[in-house]
């Protein structure tokens, strides 16, 4: 080693970028484990920024023509040194030298360096690879609001590792539970790295994707809340073995458990092998952080609840003394509307001798009598007046009813209404015929630990993913997407005791795991937040067909058909407003856990967002203010007014509040004593001294921040982490 790190050393004076990336390359290859789970950790992933304007200093790659699919040769990287605006178009006036892979020779590196091009501005795309430094910020692209003061959810268009990176300025140690479901590594088009899909045929492919997902449980890790938190991670038998064994060395304190997740029970049809059913789901607990419990352990058959409804009883006397002769009083027709069902009335009673033709039935009713089987006469359980006050309470009501004179009157009898009357009966409703609804008032249901192997059919991929999102957002299409269900019942081991829970997912796909937070709050009021992360790819037979039609990244003509546009926003849109993206109400139900009509939607919050990429001095200047007010917001609870401005040097939200004049500092500090739900105050100075004495009169339950000094030294200390 002594002998490289003097090479390295001279290779050092003379060319600076490929000495640091061999020296990168070497530490990796030093701290390689002896043992555990070992694999290539290859050139940090690059990802491209379209729209986003190009600068001097930047990193680009030359796009190819519109109508042509990119080459390999595409990604090679450039450095932009200077750029001619004349004639009006931006135009570069030279490009520099090219960012070398670190294990090519130096020779051919020397040789590149040479090379120089002048390139229309406009085929550009600016690069950030992720050892670089990003200043990110974020743009509201919408927002649907039916959850009154409830916190907002939020969905954020980025590159999952930047937007986790954003996060630690936000949700450092603040994230309750993280729920993901990576790419599969089929060898499908699922996934990039590299701005390359992963072949199946590719001898790293395996090594590519564990390094693709270190990097992000890395960042994940810090995001966690340390002493009471759970990671949840999904996969399929391809990658489950990696998959445990990265885990385990990630986080090693964690209490870590494997479910099976039966997906679909008929099974997968694949030539010459097993048919699949099953899925798999890694639960990390961290700190404290326990399963919650269930009343349905997902694999047994769900225990009995024993019947909720009261059971009402038959008004038709049955056993001895039941026959007409023996209370000839107790013998009289009940009145049943024929168009609604309900009682309307009964007759009075009449001698023995009285045929049933003497009593007069009220046009638009039919008679009941108390006939037993076979036609006989028989007697009610009780005499006409009694009948007429139940029916008046709600607690007779008619079952079917035939023309013949037979049908089912019930009642609830003397002994069900004393238990209303002593609290172990409630009412909690009327039905059609306006009867009462009365379920038993039980003690609190048994609970069971759930097990490690799921077998329920709401958790069917197919039946509860794809034709849901059918009916969310008709005619599109996402491949693959999970079971709200089977999402739900992992949140709810996770947070089902945590109400104010946050949950992550920064593999969000189609929304699924926002929809199941937002049903988990409808079910029992919680107020969980869900921040939703989704890159805006284009499927790969998609890509096809735009740049046929001269279309490329960055054109709105292609974004629209991004997942984040297209699937991810109008689906969570569908499940808050009940309305498909053509204003039309959602058919079908819920089912499961809280049956009701998707058209009734879910009342929720919910903000969309793009992530940007800004200029440091551009941030510290205050100049992109309206940029870094959205972290601003989010770090702050995401919860009522968002300050947008500063124009008048300060400003006091519902939890948070923004300084940028110290002129104005004893107003602020009155405004923020005025309201004691404020949990931040942003002072910006660049002066250490004034930031205290400004943080030294906060109240103590707020949490003074400097700006923009914990901004940007949040990204710069961050920055290392893509060369991993």
């Amino acid at each position: 080693m002594s002998r490289l790190n003097d090479l390295l050393r001279e290779l050092r004076t003379r060319e600076p970028s490929l000495a640091r990336d061999l020296e990168r390359e070497v530490a990796a290859l030093a701290n390689r484990r002896a043992f555990g789970l070992n694999f290539e950790r290859h050139v940090p992933e690059a990802v491209e920024l379209p729209g986003r304007k190009v600068r001097k200093g930047d990193k680009v790659r030359v796009l190819p023509p519109r109508g042509q699919m990119p080459k390999k040769a595409d990604d090679k990287l450039w450095r932009v040194v200077g750029i001619n605006r004349s004639g009006g178009t931006a135009t570069l006036d030279s490009l520099a030298t090219p960012v070398m892979d670190s294990d090519e020779m130096a020779a051919d590196a020397v040789k590149a360096c040479l090379e120089t091009r002048t390139v229309a501005v406009g085929d550009l795309v600016v690069v950030a690879e992720f050892r670089d430094p990003i200043y990110p910020g974020l743009v509201s692209t919408g927002k649907v609001e039916r959850g009154g003061n409830k916190p907002f959810h939020a969905v954020i268009n980025a590159e999952n590792f930047h937007a986790l990176e954003t996060l630690l300025f936000t949700h450092r140690g603040k994230v309750d539970a993280i729920y993901i479901d990576p790419p599969y590594n089929t060898g499908a088009k699922d996934w990039k790295y590299n701005n390359d899909y992963i072949e199946k045929d590719d001898l790293y492919r395996h090594s590519k994707w564990l390094a693709f997902i270190e990097r992000r449980l890395l960042i994940a890790r810090e995001l966690l809340r340390p002493e009471n938190s759970v990671l949840i991670v999904t996969i399929d038998e391809k990658e489950v073995h990696r998959l445990g064994l990265i885990l385990e060395q990630i986080f090693p304190e964690a209490s870590r458990q494997i479910v099976t997740i039966v997906i679909q029970a008929a099974g997968s049809n694949r030539k010459g092998e097993l048919g699949r059913v099953e899925e798999y789901a890694f639960f990390l607990f961290f700190g404290s952080s326990v399963p919650h419990q269930s009343t349905d352990d997902l694999l047994n058959e769900a225990p009995s609840t024993s019947a909720k409804k009261v059971r009402w009883e038959s008004l038709l006397r049955s056993g001895t003394d039941s026959e007409r002769k023996s209370s000839p009083n107790l013998f009289f027709p009940v009145y049943v509307d024929r168009t609604s069902g309900s009682i309307t009335g009964c007759g009075d009673s009449k001698p023995l001798t009285a045929r049933r033709d003497e009593w007069r039935v009220p046009s638009g009713s039919v008679a009941v009598w108390p006939l037993k089987i076979g036609g006989a006469e028989g007697r009610w359980r009780c005499s006409p007046t009694t009948l007429r006050e139940l029916a008046k309470e709600g607690f007779a009501k008619a079952g079917a009813v035939g023309d013949s004179g037979r049908g089912t009157i019930w009642y609830l009898g003397r002994s069900a209404r004393k238990k209303i009357d002593a609290g172990e009966f409630a009412v909690v409703g009327t039905d059609s015929q306006g009867a009462k609804i009365v379920d038993v008032v039980s003690p609190e249901e048994k609970t069971f630990p759930v097990k490690t192997v799921w077998n329920r059919a709401r958790h069917h991929a197919g039946w509860h993913g794809t034709n849901l999102i059918g009916a969310l957002i008709p005619s599109r299409s996402f491949p693959f997407p999970k079971s709200l269900y089977a999402v739900e019942d992992s949140l709810r081991v996770a947070v089902g005791d945590k109400p104010r829970a946050v949950v992550l997912d920064f593999f969000a796909g189609s929304g699924t795991t926002a929809h199941a937070v937002m049903r988990l709050n409808k079910q029992d009021g919680g107020r969980r937040q869900c921040i939703s992360i989704t890159n805006n790819e284009v499927a790969a037979n998609e890509q096809k067909t735009l740049r046929k039609k001269d279309l490329r990244p960055g054109d709105p003509k292609w974004e629209q058909w991004g997942i984040c546009e297209y699937i991810t926003k109008p689906r969570i849109q569908s499940a808050i407003t009940g309305k498909t993206p053509e204003d039309d109400p959602i058919k079908g139900d819920y089912k499961f856990n809280d049956e009701f009509p998707m058209a009734d939607g879910i009342k929720e919050n919910v903000e969309f967002f793009t992530l940007t990429y800004e200029a440091p001095l551009r941030v510290a200047s205050n100049r992109e203010f309206t940029k870094i007010a959205p972290l601003l917001w989010l770090r702050a609870g995401s919860q009522g007014r968002r300050i947008g401005s500063i124009s008048k040097g300060w400003d006091v939200a519902d939890l948070y509040g923004v300084l940028a004049d110290l002129d104005h500092t004893d107003d602020f500090l009155k405004a923020i004593a005025a309201n004691e739900n404020v949990r931040i105050a942003y002072i910006v100075t660049d002066e250490d001294r004034l930031f205290e004495s400004v943080a030294q009169d906060l109240p103590d339950h707020v949490e003074p921040i400097r700006l923009y000094e914990a901004y940007l030294r949040n990204f710069e200390i961050e920055s290392g982490r893509g060369s991993l």
